[in-house]
């Protein structure tokens, strides 16, 4: 189902799709990709939406910076700089998150209205970046599929290819907040990685990739997830062909729970501590399944290069239960 959410100020159209199965509604909007809302039952059968987003598509327009439920790319997180090396040739970037690039760039897939066709149990989001958009080499064709499951549970899947050398890092930007209000910092955590990867005062990773044993960072086993993060954490298994759980989110005064499958090699943990009115920080957590940031400037990280003829795929899976 679809219906019109508002008009960007160019007079593009932005539409609203609404998918609902097991229990389950979610809303995602042709603007960025972004999902809405996720509304899912606590224990107690009692329905609430438990990500982070805004009721108009003003909100959207004039709160940019939190990338709330967005669809990111061409590359998700940071990178050094805003420069990369590719073949020999060195591309710059904007630097919108200085002096880094963050998240694709000023005007990266989030800021994008994306052309959206109904599949079964979900929808088929499409674009072509063209060779150049915010300083990425290549023309790059874009789908990222969204379908709930017969559990009810919320799959994207991405495709990408390529007519020229490029990198790419694809992710949701979802802050979740089990709770459906409030803060989300007594949720508990629990992540399959057993290294993360440290950074500097800008937030770009070092080049290191630390043992979490004994640290703030070990999440092996469940335990509050609290503040302060905004790091990426190296997987077990790496990338994967099928998609494995990585990651648990558990909120005890609703009883929701919130488990994460990906491919991905990385899953970067940000708590959300700079979120603007009118959030407060703290008030989602958002899990987003990606490669390392800054891996074009690191040979040692798994790679985010695409090349054509190759295609990109990723896939994670949000899955929905209570205890």
């Amino acid at each position: 189902m679809s219906e019109h959410f508002g008009t960007l100020p160019d007079g593009t159209p932005v539409h609203r799709w609404t998918l609902e199965r097991a229990g389950v509604r979610v809303r995602v909007l042709s603007y960025g990709g972004i999902v809405q809302s996720v509304e899912i039952p606590d224990r107690e059968g009692r329905t609430g939406n438990v990500v982070l987003g805004f009721a108009g598509l003003d909100g959207y327009l004039d709160c940019p910076g939190p990338y709330l439920g967005a669809l990111i790319g061409r590359y998700a997180n940071r990178i050094a700089g805003g420069r990369f090396p590719l073949d020999g040739v060195t591309y710059a970037l904007e630097p919108n998150n200085a002096p880094n690039s963050l998240h694709g760039g000023e005007r990266g897939f989030d800021k994008r209205v994306w052309d959206v066709e109904p599949v079964e149990h979900g929808l088929r989001l499409s674009r072509v970046s063209p060779h150049g958009e915010e300083g990425f080499p290549g023309r790059l064709e874009v789908t990222a599929t969204y379908t709930l499951g017969a559990d009810g549970s919320l799959r994207i899947a991405y495709e990408a290819g390529t007519d020229a050398p490029t990198i790419v890092n694809l992710t949701n930007h979802s802050y979740w907040n089990l709770a459906g209000s409030g803060t989300a910092s007594g949720h508990e955590l629990r992540l399959a990685a057993s290294l993360y990867t440290p950074v500097d005062a800008d937030l770009i990773p070092t080049g290191e990739q630390a043992d979490v044993t004994g640290t703030r960072f070990d999440f092996r086993q469940a335990r509050k997830v609290g503040t302060g993060y905004d790091h990426n954490f190296v997987l077990v298994g790496g990338v994967t062909q099928t998609p494995r759980e990585v990651a648990e989110l558990y909120d005890p005064a609703s009883g929701r729970v919130l488990t994460v499958t990906t491919t991905e090699p990385g899953l970067q943990l940000y708590t959300g501590d700079h979120l603007p009115a009118p959030f407060a920080p703290g008030d989602g957590v958002a899990l987003e399944t990606q490669h390392f940031p800054d891996s074009p400037n690191r040979p040692d990280f798994p790679s985010t290069v695409l090349r054509p003829g190759g295609v990109f795929r990723s896939e994670t899976t949000y899955g929905f239960a209570t205890r």
